[in-house]
């Protein structure tokens, strides 16, 4: 005996996405300005972030 296996999405009414909000994206270079580190302040609290040697980003607080 072989059971059917039943897609029970198929069925249901399709859903509309709701419109992703647009997140800003900035280039490094533009952030960093040639400099390998730059301090943030956020929320009252100061933090580091630096390239390092491979070019990946560390942030510090």
């Amino acid at each position: 005996m072989v059971a059917e296996k039943l897609d029970t999405h198929k069925h249901l009414p399709a859903r509309t996405a709701e419109p992703a909000a647009e997140v800003r994206v900035l280039e490094s270079t533009d952030i960093f300005r040639g400099q390998s580190e730059i301090m943030i302040r956020h929320e009252g609290a100061v933090y580091r972030m630096k390239i390092t040697r491979q070019g990946k980003l560390i942030l510090n607080k």
